[in-house]
């Protein structure tokens, strides 16, 4: 029976072999190969997602970072994995990155260490999963799509034995770090209430169906989402959001970066909400199937609550002896009392962590071994919950009792939304 572990071998053997007898030797060999022990610490990276994050803040943040090297880029779209491979080359100076069609070949090959996963949201999990499955090391945006997913991600990180970073920031910036250094060492008294503030997104009319570019895998880009027809502005960023078979809106976007904050001020980002209500309206007429104007109140075991609407960026803790605040994204820092910014806080006392590095370098950390994820699989996990709570009280119109240690609903309705249905023939595609 040939094995994970004796194929790797074989490879390592037979095939670093006949490449350094033919004096061809690859500039970069993967430090899977060398073992993490190896003196030269650099890991190779292959990114999937091309799109505006994937390139602009994923894959030049780390052709940036020392320790490693991207070797590949893959998109469904010919030309942006055409283009991004390109400007790997031009800052590296060479030619050798591969611009890959279909994920599931970038995961196949041994000369990558780790992967980069910049994709829509319905993709997340899936990708994640077969990423962990093929042996790479996973850097993955937020969120997920679904409640049970995300415990499976968590799971499955877990006996792979791999490193698992979610591409989020929000701990590693200082307008968000000061303020729950404020509130959990407790200088706004006891917290009692937060307040959070989501960008309201547009509308988006409907559009007719029209032909797929010849440029774009589109089975490929749908994966494991409902069969559906292409239109034209479905792949932009700003469309596919504002539809639940990929997203959950603004409230699974940019709550991800500002519950992330409510949830760490409140000791609660290993936990989550007990109860969550609220309403939500969904455009009609419209592309947008998610709710677009929202408010939803949430209540923690510890008694705090917090109310989360669509409005623009924002964040308040109410204390019972002051408050503190950011208004817009990493914006006005705001408080009862100004002086209490004033304040230094003594690391070996304080009550939250030192400020990490960004999630790019941290990821090189972790691989290098130097650091723990800021973001771990199950950090993501406990920050897409408590987004996808809300989303289902909308959802059913009602209130509804989470229990974050059983990871359960009181309401059957509830426990059944916190799955969707995947499309299957997704693996025969591309």
């Amino acid at each position: 029976m040939i094995t994970h572990s004796s194929t790797r071998r074989s490879f390592v053997r037979n095939g670093l072999a006949s490449v350094l007898a033919t004096g061809s030797a690859p500039l970069f060999i993967p430090a899977s190969v060398l073992g993490q022990a190896s003196p030269s610490r650099t890991f190779t990276l292959g990114c999937i997602g091309m799109g505006k994050h994937g390139v602009g803040v994923n894959m030049r943040s780390f052709l940036h970072e020392e320790g490693c090297r991207i070797v590949a880029v893959c998109d469904v779209f010919r030309d942006r994995r055409e283009k991004a491979a390109a400007e790997v080359n031009r800052h590296y100076k060479n030619s050798d990155c591969a611009a890959v069609a279909d994920f599931r070949a970038l995961l196949s090959r041994p000369d990558i260490d780790a992967v980069v996963i910049s994709t829509p949201d319905h993709w997340h999990v899936t990708m994640a999963l077969l990423a962990l499955q093929a042996g790479k090391h996973v850097f993955c945006e937020k969120p997920t799509l679904t409640i049970d997913e995300g415990r499976r991600l968590v799971q499955s990180v877990a006996k792979s034995g791999k490193v698992f970073c979610t591409g989020l920031e929000d701990r590693s910036l200082i307008h968000y770090h000061r303020l729950v250094e404020i509130v959990r060492n407790g200088d706004i008294g006891t917290l009692k209430h937060i307040k959070v503030g989501l960008p309201t997104k547009p509308i988006f009319p409907k559009q007719d169906p029209a032909p797929v570019p010849g440029s774009l895998n589109f089975p490929m880009w749908l994966g494991p989402a409902p069969e559906r027809d292409f239109f034209p502005t479905l792949t932009d960023d700003q469309v596919w959001r504002q539809i639940r078979d990929f997203s959950g809106g603004s409230l699974t976007d940019w709550g991800a970066h500002l519950m992330d904050t409510a949830q760490v001020g409140n000791f609660s980002e290993n936990s989550g909400p007990v109860t969550v209500s609220g309403k939500g309206t969904i455009p009609p007429d419209s592309i947008n199937t998610v709710p677009r104007d929202y408010t939803l109140d949430y209540t923690f075991a510890n008694g705090v609550t917090m109310e989360v609407k669509s409005a623009e960026p924002y964040i308040r803790f109410e204390g019972d002896k002051g408050w503190v605040g950011c208004t817009k994204w990493v914006g006005k820092m705001e408080a009862s009392d100004m002086q209490v910014y004033q304040k230094k806080y003594d690391p070996s006392s304080s009550k939250i962590w030192p400020l990490p590095p960004r999630e790019h370098r941290n990821f090189i950390d972790c691989l290098q071994g130097k650091a723990a994820p800021t973001y771990s699989a199950e950090s993501l996990h406990r920050l897409s919950t408590a987004m996808h709570t809300g989303l289902i009280a909308m959802e059913l119109g009602q209130k509804v009792h989470w229990d974050p240690e059983k990871e359960t609903f009181q309401e059957p309705d509830a426990n059944a939304l916190r799955t969707r249905i995947m499309r299957e023939d997704w693996k025969k595609l591309g």
